[in-house]
């Protein structure tokens, strides 16, 4: 999208160069300067416009690299999301099928963590 000040800017400069080369083919000094002067005054105006359309174009190249990165993050933390629910239903099944294999065994160890749990809590007295 084109600036508006580039549009307004680009319109000053070609009046006043008409102004000022009609103010020399006339004689007009007064006409020469001041198309001249408009003649400047467009060429800012729309060096301004120009400046704030790559700002512009910055800013949403900025944007959308922003938003490129974020929809990554969420795919990446998704993805971490769904492998760590399989490891998890993985090491359920695991613990399961120990437990079934040797049922006193993982009574013994569910009692040693339980008092161990115990002592972290209360301490020794």
């Amino acid at each position: 999208m084109v600036d508006t000040d580039r549009i307004v800017g680009g319109a000053k400069e070609a009046l006043g160069k008409v102004q000022g080369t009609a103010g020399d083919f006339v004689g007009s000094n007064r006409d020469s300067v001041e198309g001249r002067v408009r003649d400047v005054q467009g060429q800012a105006q729309n060096a301004y416009g120009q400046v704030k359309d790559k700002a512009r174009d910055i800013a949403d190249k900025a944007s959308d690299y922003a938003g490129d990165a974020y929809g990554r993050a969420g795919d990446v933390a998704g993805d971490a999301y769904e492998r760590g629910g399989s490891y998890l239903r993985e090491g359920r099944a695991a613990v399961g099928a120990r437990v079934e294999e040797n049922p006193l065994v993982a009574l013994l160890i569910a009692g040693a963590v339980g008092y161990g749990i115990a002592l972290l809590f209360h301490g020794r007295r």
